[in-house]
């Protein structure tokens, strides 16, 4: 293992786990969480805490951000708007405005901060949910934005692993690093089961599917 840190970004789904997992392999790992009013907070939080239980990496924070559900504009973070069950063509309703935009911005201060030379992001653009801020010309941007931005500059690497891989790629990658699928929570909404109904459940579920594994998570269907 280097000696160099990098900083992961742990929302507690299954993509971002297999970036901790590839992470822990070759860093000093920091693992970084944001509640910021989603409906799922307390079991991604729970499932989180989870990891890093698992994960045991040498620091990790949790950041609140209330203002994303204060100001609204998703139904992830806003219970009058409903959450689809079907992935469509477009920008569906649970684009949080700017998401990963905000989030590289926080982990970027705490990791230059920390002295960590990378940073991990699990989004994937291939099967995904239509998120501008998943896509491989923002994470380039974003790239841009931390070398002019900051001090350390070009020695600080946004690392987005599963970006071009399918959800059964990320899978089949999990499985040969050990990620511990049965920890994790990709469900948008809350609960003691995964609903099975949404958007981001039908593509976990799928994934699976086409690993030829069964999921280790329960599902209320």
């Amino acid at each position: 293992m280097s000696s160099e840190k990098a900083l992961v970004l742990l929302s507690s789904g299954m993509d971002s786990a297999v970036c901790a997992s590839l992470a822990v392999r070759s860093y000093k790992a920091i693992f970084l969480h944001f509640q910021y009013g989603q409906r799922g907070a307390q079991k991604e939080l729970e499932c989180f805490q989870r990891l890093v239980e698992h994960f045991k990496p040498e620091k990790h924070f949790v950041v609140e951000l209330p203002f994303f559900k204060k100001v609204g504009g998703s139904s992830l973070i806003d219970e009058r708007i409903e959450i689809e069950e079907d992935v469509t063509p477009g920008i569906p309703s649970t684009y949080v405005p700017f998401r990963n935009g905000v989030f590289l911005s926080i982990a970027t201060a705490i990791a230059e901060a920390l002295e960590a030379k990378r940073i991990f992001i699990g989004v994937n653009q291939v099967d995904f949910s239509g998120y501008p801020d998943c896509r491989e010309e923002f994470i380039k941007a974003m790239q841009k934005t931390i070398a002019l931005g900051t001090k350390i500059g070009e020695e600080l690497k946004i690392e987005a692993p599963l970006l071009y891989l399918s959800k059964a790629e990320i899978v089949k990658l999990g499985l040969e690093l050990g990620a511990p699928f049965h920890l994790t929570w990709s469900c948008y909404r809350g609960g003691d089961k995964a609903c099975g109904r949404c958007s981001s459940c039908k593509l976990r579920l799928k994934a699976f599917a086409e690993a030829g594994v069964q999921d280790p998570i329960p599902y209320e269907i």
